[in-house]
């Protein structure tokens, strides 16, 4: 009985402390990091699709660097490898630019995908009321687009979220950091990783809500032709 209520006072005890680093500090990461990664991506997905030449096969390369090596690494090569070259950088702003990076180059396919969804009637229409480039994507291109890429863009959010628990590697203090200490000093590793996974279960929950909402509204918005994930 006595190991039980250790058990539940510890559990009760971490609680706060834990979700407290997932408010702090995992959801400004993967908020920051998501937010910097849609900008990446929108701007890689239209060097493609206008077919810049040298940009296009830059941005080919970048994609094919990223999505062929492991995050874990991307991480290391960052806050450990830079340091070689003379280039240090903090380690919550490091995690940043490699989550961004990293989710920027998967997201970069999934706009491409969604723009090229488009009617090319669409950007010729543009053309011919005399608008730019850059104002048909942004004015009737990119809208259009958004909706498709919107249910896969969500997963992805909600793929990061789980994925910045790897910030732990570098020194980030984020809510699995916390975890990992208490369990080092309480043995009670079972616990207490169950409990932040429940932690991480409910952020992916409440996004999970978020995305279906957004749904409904673009399906109430384009008449119900929005695709479900």
């Amino acid at each position: 009985m006595a190991l039980s209520e250790r058990l539940v006072d510890i559990l009760v005890t971490s609680f706060p402390r834990i979700l407290g680093q997932g408010i702090l500090v995992t959801i400004p990461l993967t908020v920051i990091s998501f937010v910097l990664a849609l900008i990446i991506a929108v701007i890689c997905a239209m060097i493609q699709i206008a077919d810049i030449r040298g940009l296009k096969q830059l941005v080919r390369f970048y994609i094919w660097i990223i999505r062929g090596t492991p995050l874990l690494v991307q991480l290391y090569l960052v806050y450990f490898g830079l340091p070689d070259l003379g280039i240090m950088l903090p380690a919550f702003p490091c995690a940043v630019a490699v989550f961004a990076l990293n989710e920027g180059a998967y997201c970069a396919e999934t706009v491409r995908a969604s723009i090229e969804a488009v009617p090319r009637g669409q950007m010729e229409a543009g053309y011919c009321v005399g608008m730019s480039y850059v104002q048909i994507m942004a004015r009737i291109v990119l809208p259009q687009a958004f909706r498709t890429a919107f249910p896969p863009l969500s997963n992805s959010l909600i793929s990061m979220v789980k994925d910045t628990s790897l910030a732990a590697n570098i020194t980030v203090m984020e809510m699995f950091m916390e975890t990992q200490r208490v369990a080092g000093r309480t043995y009670e590793h079972l616990a207490l990783y169950s409990e932040v996974a429940v932690i991480y279960l409910l952020f992916c929950t409440v996004i999970t809500w978020l995305q279906r909402m957004g749904e409904r509204r673009l399906n109430a918005m384009n008449g119900g032709d929005v695709i479900h994930a």
